[in-house]
């Protein structure tokens, strides 16, 4: 499956000569404009690396990293002109993995992008046991879930909901389809186990089970993290 990169660059000659670099050596790309645009673009999919420029209206890129580092992981590498260069310090002492500067070749922006995808690969894989959305920790391993450092004891089913769900972040599963991956059987209409289960899984790890922070309902479709 081809790499997610999302480009993020007021330019549309920028972001257009990115693309047609990326695009090349086989990569998926989404543009856009400004570092509002790129918090709403990844909340909706999930990147592989983003690519941010620092000067952007609405939101510039430092803005935008500082909020993407709250919740995301994935390698960003900044485009800086030689007058950002203090911009550019601040980056990536705020979490930015590289920088490129501009004017920059085709042979410079794809292997410092290739770069950085091979060492989030490698990091993935030597922690692929933990998944972690924001205070809720859920060890694969060990079948162990802690929020905030708090062990809960859940039960096997509860347990293989909510990794479903978070190994599938943003991603909405109708009740039919949370069952039948837990169960492997054909879904009952009349069957209400899973919300069952989801509501005492609510009661174990969200703050609010009325108002949750991580199972989300998405009413006439289903659930997601």
């Amino acid at each position: 499956m081809s790499k997610k990169i999302l480009i993020a660059d007021d330019d549309n000659e920028i972001r257009d000569l990115v693309e047609i670099y990326l695009q090349t050596e086989g990569f998926y790309i989404d543009k856009v404009s400004n570092g509002e645009e790129v918090l709403e673009a990844i909340s909706k999919k999930d990147y592989d690396l983003v690519i941010l420029d620092i000067m952007m209206p609405k939101m510039d890129g430092t803005t935008a990293l500082i909020n993407i580092r709250k919740e995301y992981t994935m390698p960003v590498i900044f485009l800086t002109a030689k007058s950002e260069e203090i911009d550019m310090v601040k980056g990536l002492t705020l979490g930015a993995d590289d920088y490129i500067q501009k004017p920059f070749s085709s042979m410079e922006l794809i292997a410092r992008v290739k770069a950085q995808l091979r060492r989030y690969t490698v990091f993935n894989n030597s922690n692929k046991s933990i998944i972690k959305i924001e205070d809720l920790e859920i060890n694969t391993d060990m079948h162990r879930v802690t929020v905030a450092g708090e062990e809960k004891n859940l039960t096997p089913t509860e347990y293989k909901i909510l990794e479903l769900l978070a190994r599938n972040r943003n991603i909405v599963f109708s009740v039919d389809k949370i069952y039948e991956s837990i169960w492997r059987d054909k879904y009952s209409v009349s069957d209400t186990s899973i919300m069952v289960h989801i509501t005492k899984l609510r009661q174990k790890i969200e703050e609010d089970p009325k108002n949750p922070e991580y199972i989300k309902t998405v009413w006439g479709v289903g659930y997601k993290i």
